[in-house]
């Protein structure tokens, strides 16, 4: 059996503990990067999942929670001679308060090369919109010009 040497392997897991990784397959609360972004009447947010199986993924809405969760096996080769191991196993749970104006029963899903994406439509009571001005003269009341009444 050969071991090598590292003198930093102390301060990784020290570092690990501090952070919130896990060395082991034990439930450990690690943040999943995310991107978040509004484009047009959308809010868009980008998960990154590498190496999770799709099929282990969980999003789910609880009043204004979203709630994100996932989980990575760890490896079970029997005859492997680990080295190094950092990429983390075990479940990993990413929560966001939704703010009002976001219309959650239309939320979508996707996934694709390891990246779950969110698209969180704004609800129309919260888009912006155009009042009408209407005057009043003696012919009675007539939209100005350029503007749509929304009635």
């Amino acid at each position: 059996m050969v071991l090598t040497f590292d003198p930093f392997r102390e301060f990784d897991r020290l570092a690990g503990q501090m952070l919130g990784a896990s060395s082991g397959g034990g439930v450990a609360p690690i943040a999943m990067p995310i991107d978040l972004y509004r484009s047009g009447d959308h809010f868009v947010l980008h998960c990154d999942l590498a190496g999770i199986d799709p099929g282990s993924v969980d999003v789910g809405v609880d009043g204004r929670v979203l709630t994100i969760r996932a989980e990575r096996s760890p490896r079970t080769d029997a005859e492997v001679q680990w080295l190094r191991r950092e990429r983390a196993t075990g479940s990993f749970e990413r929560r966001l308060t939704l703010g009002d104006g976001l219309d959650l029963d239309r939320i979508t899903a996707t996934w694709q090369d390891g990246v779950l994406t969110l698209t969180i439509p704004v609800a129309e009571a919260a888009k912006p919109r155009r009042i009408a001005i209407t005057t009043a003269d003696a012919g009675g009341d007539r939209v100005l010009e350029g503007e749509t009444a929304n009635k």
